[in-house]
């Protein structure tokens, strides 16, 4: 890239915040950006053009480290296109749990904001199926949150991500998996850190009452002490 791609990047910032002046973009040479591999891998669930997702996506990859050593299952509540799933159980490799209603999002509560809509970011259960097809040790839970949690009751986990963007399904995921993560384990909050999801902070704080670290990426994370 050398420096003629640092001037060309310093260009693209000052048009982009020209068109959108509280546009903030990341650090120009960051490594995770040239990786060929992981973006081929993603190719798949978040499309060839859509790249604002990806950071996140590598956050969770690497946070999976983390979870290596701590016993347990994993679990997904809100799957959408499949990626975080898909990074989670190649990661790991443990049996993974995955919840979602497959037909978009609930009605959003008071709490909640006007960015989203009920049945908004609707994916079926065979788009998800057949996007990670030959990932060994899948279960797939279609229902409404958190009616199909007492199935897992029994189960502990080591990593747990949530990503179901409301407030009540949030709090529900955070209230019923939190106790079954094992010491170490880690929670992932997707919506924990942004704007356009007002009540899921309010929500997850006052359910954990504990450390949260809000990510640059968007994301909270909590361990399990």
């Amino acid at each position: 890239m050398g420096k003629w791609g640092f001037w060309r990047y310093r260009l693209a910032e000052r048009v982009a915040g020209w068109i959108s002046p509280g546009i903030r973009l990341s650090e120009y040479g960051r490594r995770w950006v040239g990786d060929r591999d992981f973006l081929r891998e993603l190719e798949p669930f978040e499309g060839r053009g859509n790249t604002r997702a990806l950071d996140r996506k590598w956050m969770l990859r690497e946070l999976l480290k983390l979870a290596k050593e701590v016993e347990g299952d994993t679990a997904e509540c809100g799957v959408w296109r499949g990626g975080s799933s898909w990074l989670i159980a190649r990661g790991l490799g443990r049996t993974h749990h995955a919840f979602d209603s497959f037909e978009g999002l609930s009605e959003p509560g008071p709490s909640d904001g006007p960015h989203f809509e009920k049945g908004e970011l609707a994916v079926s259960e065979e788009e998800f199926r057949s996007r990670l097809k030959g990932v060994e040790n899948l279960r797939v839970y279609k229902g409404w949150i958190p009616a199909r949690f007492p199935e897992v009751a029994d189960r502990r986990f080591a990593f747990v991500h949530v990503d179901v963007d409301l407030a009540r399904p949030t709090r529900e995921s955070v209230e019923f998996f939190w106790p079954r993560l094992n010491p170490g384990g880690l929670l992932l909050l997707d919506d924990y850190g942004f704007s356009i999801c007002p009540g899921v902070k309010e929500e997850v704080d006052a359910c954990l009452k504990g450390p949260v670290l809000e990510l640059p990426t968007g994301q909270g994370l909590a361990f399990k002490r």
